[in-house]
């Protein structure tokens, strides 16, 4: 069974509209939602359970589909019938929905006669979901066995994109069963009778649970939660993962604390777990012996439009949405008889066309469509039968969620095929391949105690008829993330929320909660607005709407990508090729364009690092290659360039860190491998040029990337007596990493963020919104007053902490150094920059400012190195080295 029922949709109408859309593809290369077919009703009471067992029931329903329950279904639904809560977790596409939804179908069956079924249901499920785009699949899989078993419930989404009539219904009665985000729950929590509201909720169920817990989000939900518990202590919650490697603590986390600091109980459900997934790759039939990023391109695209070909729906999943653009328009142009069944998805496009590529591929209208991360989650597409992945796939639990949109069903095979960018990433897709089988999936750490989100929650609180201090501080502590919350800390809060704390005490909007008959509750109506507009810990970067000129919104792109363009330059958005008119406010004002274009808006989040898992794997993966072995094709495919790299240096081992020294033209230069991922080689090279420059002056250029990284200097560098001086130490990094980079301008940056959360800045009204550049000035102003008047604000150490964690990962940092620490070091003197190091100087090179195009540069650097790699022919390169550890 599909997680939304398995129904496909389509008719005669459908048909004619794709060929109509069709042939104004051809014409005007782009693509826009046409006008849907009216959806056919669902047949009502196809079972008749008056009289009969509940159990059975359901099971005639599932046989109606041709289904037979599973067993740890059944688990789920025994569970839950005996008033228990816990984690469902099973591969996509094998029932966790039905799994979550059938134990409140079956209580209502047993608990309430014939005579009384058919009384309206009030609110019972509150079904949170972490995106807008599942809530209509999620409502429309959730409805099927309702009206097939004749009950008197009603199925409602409420999100950001509910219309009007809908909230205005629903702020007078809520459905049986409600659907909505960690934001709009939140705002629910905000009305007046938030108390009452929910006196008949039996259940909460959490879809996608691994998506949400590591991040503030997540912990929105837990206190959301906690909220809803005091209202009915006996609630039942349920989440649903697919992907997660550390199931107990994911389950406490979202079930909470009770007495005594103990998790409350709660099972692990494990669904089918593997399912069957076949992971292979494409392979240039050429390979360079120096890899860099971007190196293959589109040299693929042949290979990748028969593999879509194969099959009658795929999916091309692409790690950037500036790679997504750039990956339609190839297609498009290989195949332009794809005009209209090929289509492009991701987050920055207009709701409209987003929701019709989604109903698209359900209804099997769609070939293919590239995308991002905005269609990896639980959406039910079974009509896709092909998944490509363009580029890295970075983790473990990536590779599995993408694959798992194809064969979106039980029983039925799921297959991902892996399109690497460069060389060096045919390693991570077998280095993800042995992790799979090892099923070494990656851990997902919640988000401890955030100070920005308690003060935005206590407003919140005070909104829904107000709290007592000490009664909130109890409950708060129920949560995972506060758990430890201390009195001092909750004592910081209240002064924070009541007068802005002591540095902004002389400015009445800053007090937002006031205290009235022993109860702390909002200021006044214009406080509780811009509560309303602000709940929410989503921050959005600096964005422009993109519309055309006769008013058509096509969906947003960065601002300072705007800022570049004058009137007249042509880029590529969102499936077409647009020229730039005007820019008024925060709307880029454009029209379409018949001329070629190879500019692309790129968007911030595009450093995605390779996981720890996958890392270690990758190690694993070259310490075979050291020995001889290359397992598999894609190994095979790199035996080349890793042969010229032990020639030249060493393949490093998995317990050795190797680092290469040569000096070249440019200067001279330090090569370090660690392989832990882009983000913590950019805190680490940081950390070694201060740690370095502390033995005597002398200047670095930084670079990194996934593999390692670069420190480039004038002069050589004392390596030997730094490294015998805890060069790689893992002591200190409290004081060295702040200390190695400029923490107090990363921390002014990221306090946007934590400002935003807490109420310290308004972002606008709607259709009055500030401009990220007027949010970013406030918030920077507001934290130079706090450091200047109230150097003690816990929004400050906040900010310090997450710019360690979430930029510079300290934490993977530390772990990454012990591990050095308890292996070998190994440097070795190279004549000439190795396969491992190219990379690195690629990406340096695509920093500096030239004149020179980048293939040419490439081409120029890569010559000599050729050369010397045919003379050297695999007999041993001069090396000279020393280890150091242990």
């Amino acid at each position: 069974m599909t997680e939304s029922g398995g129904r496909k949709g389509g008719s005669a109408l459908a048909v004619d509209l794709r060929r109509a859309r069709a042939a104004r593809r051809r014409e005007h290369s782009a693509q826009e939602p046409p006008p849907e077919p009216k959806p056919r009703r669902r047949p009502a009471r196809v079972v008749e359970c008056d009289g009969r067992e509940p159990i059975d029931c359901v099971r005639e329903w599932f046989a109606r589909h041709d289904w037979e329950p599973f067993p740890f279904q059944e688990d789920v639904w025994r569970a839950y019938l005996a008033g228990e809560s816990g984690l469902i977790h099973a591969a996509t596409g094998t029932g966790k929905t039905y799994a979550a939804w059938m134990g409140p179908v079956l209580e209502w069956l047993r608990d309430y006669p014939p005579a009384r079924r058919q009384q309206p249901a009030p609110l019972r499920v509150l079904w949170l979901t972490p995106l807008r785009a599942l809530a209509g699949d999620t409502e429309a899989a959730l409805r099927a066995p309702v009206e097939d078993l004749g009950l008197p419930w009603s199925v409602e989404s409420r999100t950001g994109d509910t219309p009007a009539r809908v909230r205005a219904r629903q702020r007078e009665r809520l459905p049986t069963a409600l659907v909505t985000t960690p934001e709009s729950l939140s705002l629910l929590l905000t009305r007046d009778d938030a108390a009452t509201l929910f006196d008949h909720l039996e259940l909460v169920v959490v879809d996608e649970w691994h998506e949400l817990m590591a991040s503030k989000r997540g912990v929105q939900t837990e206190l959301c939660l906690a909220r809803l518990r005091r209202f009915r202590p006996g609630l039942r919650t349920l989440g649903l993962s697919a992907t997660l490697g550390n199931l107990d603590t994911a389950r406490d986390a979202l079930l909470g604390m009770e007495g005594e600091g103990r998790p409350r109980p709660g099972g692990i459900f494990q669904g089918l777990v593997p399912k069957a997934l076949e992971v292979d790759a494409l392979i240039p039939v050429s390979m360079e012996r120096f890899p860099w990023s971007g190196q293959i391109g589109l040299r693929l695209l042949p290979e990748v439009v028969a593999a879509v070909e194969e099959g009658e729906t795929a999916l091309v999943f692409t790690n950037t949405r500036a790679t997504a653009e750039i990956w339609f328009q190839a297609m498009l142009a290989a195949r332009p008889d794809w005009a209209g069944i090929l289509a492009l998805h991701h987050g920055s496009m207009d709701r409209d066309t987003r929701e019709w590529v989604e109903d698209g591929l359900r209804e099997g209208r769609l070939r293919c469509v590239v995308c991002t991360s905005t269609l990896d989650l639980g959406v039910d597409f079974t009509p896709v039968d092909r998944v490509l992945q363009v580029g890295s796939p970075k983790s473990v639990g990536r590779l599995i969620q993408r694959a798992g949109r194809s064969g979106h069903q039980p029983g039925a095979l799921s297959r991902l095929t892996c399109v690497p960018t460069n060389a060096l990433e045919l390693v991570d897709i077998a280095a993800a391949r042995s992790a799979l089988e090892a099923r070494a999936i990656e851990a997902r750490r919640p988000v401890e105690r955030p100070l920005d989100l308690l003060a935005q929650h206590a407003v919140t609180i005070s909104m829904g008829g107000g709290f007592r201090a000490e009664e909130l501080f109890d409950e708060v502590r129920t949560t995972w993330a506060y758990r430890d919350l201390r009195e001092d800390e909750w004592r910081w809060v209240l002064d924070f929320i009541t007068r802005g704390g002591s540095a902004l005490e002389s400015y009445p909007e800053y007090s937002k909660v006031v205290e009235r008959d022993g109860r702390l509750v909002v200021a006044g109506k214009l406080a509780a607005l811009r509560h309303r507009l602000s709940i929410g810990t989503i921050v959005s970067e600096s964005e422009m709407k993109v519309q055309l000129l006769r008013g058509r919104t096509i969906g947003t792109v960065e601002e300072n990508f705007i800022a570049r363009l004058r009137p007249g330059d042509v880029f590529t958005f969102a499936g077409r090729v647009l020229e730039f008119v005007r820019a008024r406010g925060m709307v880029a004002h454009v029209r379409r364009s018949t001329a070629k274009s190879t500019s692309v808006p790129h968007w911030s989040g595009a450093r995605m690092p390779i996981s720890p898992q996958l890392a270690a794997w990758i190690r694993i993966k070259l310490d075979e290659a050291r020995q001889g072995m290359y397992r598999g094709p894609e190994m095979a495919a790199v035996r080349g360039i890793l042969e010229l790299q032990g020639a030249w240096s060493r393949i490093p081992a998995v317990d050795e860190l190797l680092i290469e020294r040569v000096e070249t033209r440019e200067g001279h230069h330090l090569f370090l491998y660690p392989i832990e991922g882009r983000l913590v080689h950019e805190g680490l090279a940081a950390l070694l040029a201060y740690r370095l420059a502390q033995l005597g002056p002398i200047s670095f250029t930084l670079a990194a990337n996934d593999y390692g990284l670069e420190l480039l200097s004038p002069e050589r560098a004392p390596l030997e007596e730094a490294i015998e001086a805890g060069l790689l130490s893992p002591q200190h990094l409290l004081h060295d990493i702040p200390a190695s980079l400029n923490a107090a301008e990363l921390a002014r940056r990221q306090f946007r963020e934590i400002a935003r959360i807490a109420g310290l800045v308004f972002q606008g009204y709607p259709g009055a919104a500030k401009a990220v550049k007027q949010v970013q000035a406030s918030s920077e102003l507001i934290y130079d007053v706090f450091a200047r008047y109230d150097p003690d604000n816990l929004l400050l150490f906040q900010a310090q902490r997450e710019v360690l964690e979430r930029q510079l990962e300290q934490s993977r940092l530390a772990r990454a150094l012990e591990r050095v620490a308890s292996g070998r070091v190994s440097v070795v003197e190279v004549e000439r920059p190795t396969p491992l190091a190219f990379p690195l100087l690629v990406d340096r090179a695509r920093e500096q400012v030239t004149s020179e195009k980048l293939g040419d540069r490439i081409r120029r650097m890569v010559a000599p190195l050729e050369r010397a790699a045919e003379r050297t022919r695999f007999a041993g390169g001069s090396r000279r080295g020393f280890r150091s550890g242990g």
